[in-house]
């Protein structure tokens, strides 16, 4: 397992970062734990949570996922050797999150509040990368109508130097050591950095998704992250198991995320069909996994830090890991390049 710098902190992560957001529903606490374990054993030292976990969102699994992580922690220890990241939920109306049923922001207070049920569930004195998970502002989020950022300016958005301010606070507090965004466009990135300058913090990762079925993050974002050293954390390379196959023609397998939870839309839309099966009939012609090469890919793209993935099984989860050592030559980059020309970004 390689590492690579996390912005411009000198902390080295794992290029491939552990995503937990079905501990809580999809696995059991026992499951959670033991996927951490593997992870632990292959190398990976970066784990990624967020207090809106277990997916899908609930009321009553709200705050389950970092609850498990913690728990993990409490039996195992070593919380020094882990870089663990999570996210404070954005602008929404979810009543659940915060005091009162209140729209949930990223104002001073609400963050505070945020961060103090994160720690207090990981059962840890301080987070190392505490992300936005989406922005303040009304942007199209998660592929909503088929445009993942269509923008719409609003008079009462909380100032971007007001959220950083508070994040300036907890850093200097000693609760969170570094501040990443997720869910974020190249205008919002530029406004964080901006405001660095007057003495912020300095933003250090986005997380945004990123699959071959979704590239959208190389118009304008990837040259962003490459200058400015704010590497991408890639979320979803399999496209939630879509690039598998799995779900082709309308299948719903037993067990699998879009069966039980029917939140795959993002992932249906026309045209992804026919990308996922050039990619299958690419990797069957290289004789490789199609599981490994779609997450080897992310992985090796040069703006990209970390490489979040998911499972529901141990097994999965092995041969995910098992990308590592898959190697996305020049001649097998220019197939897949091929094939986005012909179906480019069918789910931004």
């Amino acid at each position: 397992m390689k590492s690579r710098e996390l912005g411009r902190t000198g902390i080295l992560v794992s290029e491939i970062c552990l995503g937990t957001m079905t501990f809580g529903q999809q696995n059991t606490e026992a499951e959670g734990h033991a996927q951490l374990d593997m992870a632990l054993a292959h190398g990976i030292n970066f784990i990624d949570t967020a207090e809106l976990y277990s997916i899908p969102p609930r009321a009553e699994t709200q705050g389950a996922t970092e609850a498990i992580i913690g728990s993990w922690l409490k039996a195992r220890g070593g919380r020094d050797r882990l870089i663990i990241a999570s996210k404070a939920v954005g602008r929404g109306n979810s009543p659940w999150f915060r005091p009162n049923g209140e729209e949930t922001r990223l104002s001073p207070g609400q963050i505070r509040y945020a961060l103090e049920g994160s720690l207090r569930r990981l059962g840890t004195d301080y987070i190392d990368l505490y992300q936005l998970h989406w922005p303040d502002r009304k942007i199209g989020l998660f592929g909503e109508g088929g445009n993942t950022f269509t923008t719409i300016p609003d008079a009462d958005e909380i100032p971007i130097a007001e959220t950083l301010g508070v994040l300036g606070d907890l850093v200097n507090e000693g609760k969170i050591r570094h501040v990443g965004l997720s869910n974020e466009t190249a205008w919002g990135v530029s406004q964080y950095l901006a405001e660095a300058k007057n003495g912020a913090p300095r933003v250090v990762s986005i997380q945004n998704a990123y699959n071959l079925i979704n590239r959208t993050f190389e118009i304008g974002l990837a040259e962003m992250a490459l200058r400015e050293s704010v590497g991408l954390l890639a979320y979803s390379p399999l496209a939630q198991g879509y690039l598998t196959g799995k779900y082709l023609n309308g299948a719903r397998p037993a067990g699998a995320r879009t069966t039980l939870f029917n939140r795959g839309q993002r992932y249906q839309k026309p045209g992804v069909d026919e990308a996922i099966t050039a990619y299958l009939q690419l990797a069957r012609e290289e004789g490789m996994d199609p599981v490994q090469m779609a997450v080897a890919f992310v992985t090796s793209r040069p703006f990209v830090t970390s490489n979040i993935i998911g499972a529901t099984s141990t097994e999965q989860l092995e041969t995910i890991l098992g990308s590592v050592n898959v190697t996305i030559t020049p001649e097998l980059e220019d197939r897949i390049n091929a094939i986005h020309q012909v179906h480019s970004n069918p789910a931004p």
